[in-house]
């Protein structure tokens, strides 16, 4: 694994931290761990920016999928500060991802999030 890699990799592990967090204490640390001050998210049902308003999405999204988790969905790929990946949003109880998309994100220098372009590949009906 070069360091390129893995350098991706631990960013999109914080970025899953963030979304499987529970409690708002634990999401608003989550976030501000994975993202700069000033990150912003966008996908075709939210586009905000800042810790609070990436906390809300993920809140929201929680409310409509409770104890739903995220998982990676195959590898982490990325070149200069941008990398990009797949996810399902898996329901415990059966073990079936209702929810799937592709994400990509750019970095900045520490290696926090500074956007993230989500795309929804699977939603229910």
């Amino acid at each position: 694994m070069s360091a390129n890699t893995e350098r991706y990799e631990t960013a999109v592990a914080r970025y899953f931290e963030a979304w499987n967090a529970e409690g708002r204490d634990t999401l608003t640390k989550a976030v501000a761990a994975a993202w700069t001050t000033d990150g912003t998210y966008t996908d075709p049902l939210a586009d905000v920016r800042g810790h609070e308003g990436i906390a809300d999405v993920i809140t929201a999204v929680h409310e409509q999928f409770p104890g739903f988790a995220f998982r990676p969905l195959g590898p982490v790929d990325g070149h200069h500060d941008t990398a990009r990946f797949g996810w399902e949003l898996v329901d415990p109880k059966d073990g079936s991802a209702p929810v799937a998309g592709f994400d990509v994100i750019v970095l900045d220098g520490a290696d926090r999030i500074r956007s993230v372009h989500g795309f929804l590949d699977r939603v229910p009906a």
